[in-house]
């Protein structure tokens, strides 16, 4: 989980890779309405993202092995809406300083998220809290080191 710009599809497929898991990027689970909204630069709001949120849960949910999915997540009301549907589901939050993560997604081409977008995820964006089944990653590390890591909290929670 984190805003655009962390990591988490890299990451995310290293990961899967590293634990024997499938991967699904997120963003392909989102609704065309949702995807358009966001290329002509309007943020998401909470509606917008519940049917989301429950696909991906669902996915979760109906998984045959172990999944590793790449989302935002960026609310404990999200994550919520997520674990309702499985509650075994944990959270691997990358996150990093907002001048990397701008270096970041102006550096990288054929994404439907603009920049400008950014500030208004990380607005929105609430960290993990105790409660939650979670390990916070700062992107500040290599992509190895981070799946790596994440893969390494995995094996000490399970």
């Amino acid at each position: 989980m984190g805003v655009s710009g962390s990591g988490k599809s890299t990451v995310g497929e290293l990961l899967a890779e590293h634990i024997g898991a499938d991967f699904i990027d997120g963003d392909a689970l989102h609704p065309r309405a949702n995807v358009e909204k966001m290329e002509s630069g309007l943020p998401l709001n909470d509606g917008d993202r519940e049917p989301w949120l429950e696909k991906i849960g669902e996915t979760f949910a109906q998984a045959p092995g172990s999944l590793v999915i790449a989302c935002s997540a960026l609310k404990k009301s999200y994550r919520d809406l997520i674990r309702a549907a499985d509650a075994s589901v944990v959270f691997v939050h990358l996150q990093g300083s907002q001048e990397l993560l701008e270096g970041r997604m102006t550096s990288r081409s054929g994404h439907f998220m603009p920049p400008s977008l950014l500030e208004s995820q990380l607005e929105t964006l609430e960290s993990l809290d105790s409660a939650e089944a979670g390990v916070v990653l700062d992107v500040a590390a290599s992509p190895a080191e981070l799946a790596q890591s994440a893969k390494l909290w995995l094996e000490k929670t399970s």
